[in-house]
């Protein structure tokens, strides 16, 4: 059993220097001068005095206590945990993007705007959309925006619809932006299949409503199959049909959110693209429209000149402003752009289908041992139903805590709500065979291990760091010092 290590606190003795600083060539002000009396400390800080190297072995071991891509598989259903390929960081810290600011003239920048340029329309291309703004830093901030441009459209033809609906396997953030954007949600349920369920949508619709937030593929991993009908209901109603691009990597090159009916849409560039995902971001994500949206984008929108160089347009009347400081995060956008341009198109198919290809793959091999929520052909994800761990007085969770024992991030759990002990796994194109049947051999020997030793599940994990949390507990009294291990 390995020693625990000694935290930089207990490893500080008094004297022991990491750093050097230079001497001093501000002259010396009294602080009271600078900084309210109130405001100052009444003692010296209590900063643990050690050498460098104990400094560089403890952030080093906590960053090792992360989990990310690169460390490892990373199944979580919904949120698209492609590995981000290296090419895309080299080519973001070209010193032409890296060093550039927002306000240098438009003529030095040519060449940055002619890359957002060109991104816009590939990214329109891709989805089917007429015009795309880059302006939005996340995918939820995509749903604001797209949202409040249906919103605008409505209002410039002088209709005051106040309703969005969202089925019940819509990704979790639609409700939230619905809301943040002003409108009431409708919550419809699906059917038995796992679709939309058209007699729901079609008692849900009226002069009130404003648009569908649809996510198709869903978050079950199912495309929709009668979507052009789903359109047909939304339009003749007078509303708008919102796309969630949060399972895009499902259709890339295959199917356009405008070919099927919608009128806006929105794409998470850290999922779809492999740029950087989570740690809080920057992020990025593009909102596409149809002609009769593009009045109302976030001002300014690049635009090419007659004379072939690129400028920020400014003058939109109808826009409904700035959405995001300067012009969207442009170092996310670079990643974005070498993702696409390294593919091509030929290539972003061949990335959703070995997606779709893996995820059904993974989801065959797991049916006999967890139930399958809706079975059939799946598309990127696929969800399954621990509820025959109940048996042996288990859950969900405890799979999820057990498979960190193995050196796995969990799947998804719990949502979406609609399926009992909810289990969504994703595995992206970008994992090999020997990784996606090392993962599916941990499910099994962990649903094996639930009926003939149930409790070596319940009380896993085993080999992290932190054991099995009160999660009640860590939620309401979390402990947040530097010394909690």
């Amino acid at each position: 059993m390995k020693p625990e290590k000694a935290l930089i606190f207990e490893l500080s003795k008094p004297g022991r220097i990491a750093y050097s600083l230079p001497e001093c060539d501000v002259p010396d002000v009294e602080p009271s001068e600078l900084i309210p009396s109130h405001l100052l400390r009444s003692k010296t800080a209590e900063f643990p005095e050690v050498y460098e190297v104990d400094v560089i072995r403890h952030y080093t071991e906590l960053s090792r206590r992360n989990f990310g891509i690169d460390n490892g598989f990373y199944p979580l259903g919904s949120c698209t945990m492609k590995y981000n390929p290296k090419i895309n960081e080299d080519v973001a810290r070209f010193s032409g993007f890296a060093k550039i600011h927002p306000y240098q003239p438009e003529e030095s920048i040519q060449g940055a705007l002619e890359l957002l340029y060109t991104l816009q329309n590939d990214l329109a291309a891709l989805t089917g959309m007429d015009q795309v703004t880059l302006q939005p830093a996340a995918g939820a901030h995509g749903e604001w925006t797209g949202l409040m441009l249906i919103r605008a459209y409505h209002e410039s033809r002088g209709e005051q619809r106040t309703k969005v609906i969202v089925p019940d396997s819509s990704h979790g953030t639609n409700p939230a932006s619905a809301t943040t954007a002003g409108f009431a949600t409708i919550t419809i349920p699906s059917n038995e299949r796992g679709m939309v369920d058209l007699d729901a949508l079609r008692a849900a619709v009226g002069a009130d409503t404003a648009a569908l937030m649809l996510t198709n593929p869903s978050t079950l991993g199912l495309f929709e199959e009668q979507i052009v009908e789903i359109a047909e209901i939304i339009h003749e109603a007078g509303g708008l049909l919102y796309y969630d691009g949060a399972n895009s990597n499902a259709i890339m090159g295959i199917a356009r959110p405008g070919d099927m009916g919608f009128d806006v849409v929105h794409l998470n560039l850290h999922k779809t693209m492999s740029t950087p995902h989570g740690g809080g971001g920057p992020g990025a994500g593009p909102v596409g429209v149809k002609n009769k949206l593009i009045p109302f984008l976030p001002r300014p929108v690049v635009c090419k000149q007659a004379d072939g160089t690129f400028a920020w347009d400014f003058d939109r009347p109808q826009s409904i402003g700035r959405v995001k400081a300067f012009y969207g995060n442009f170092g996310i956008l670079v990643r974005a752009y070498a993702y696409i341009r390294t593919y091509g198109p030929e290539g972003l198919r061949r990335v959703s289908e070995c997606a779709v290809l893996n995820a059904n793959y993974m989801m065959n091999r797991l049916a006999p041992y967890y139930e399958v929520a809706y079975p059939g052909v799946c598309k990127h994800e696929f969800v399954l139903s621990g509820k025959k761990l109940k048996a042996f007085g288990l859950r969900t969770l405890d799979v999820a805590k057990r498979l960190l024992d193995f050196g796995y991030h969990p799947p998804t759990i719990y949502f979406p709500l609609n399926v009992e002990e909810c289990i969504m796994i994703e595995p992206t194109e970008t994992e090999s065979k020997e990784t996606l049947d090392a993962f599916i051999d941990a499910m099994i020997q962990i649903i094996e291990e639930a009926e003939h030793d149930p409790d070596l599940v319940r009380n896993a994990p085993y080999t992290t760091v932190v054991k099995r949390l009160d999660e009640a507990t860590a939620a309401r009294k979390p402990v947040l010092n530097c010394n909690c291990g």
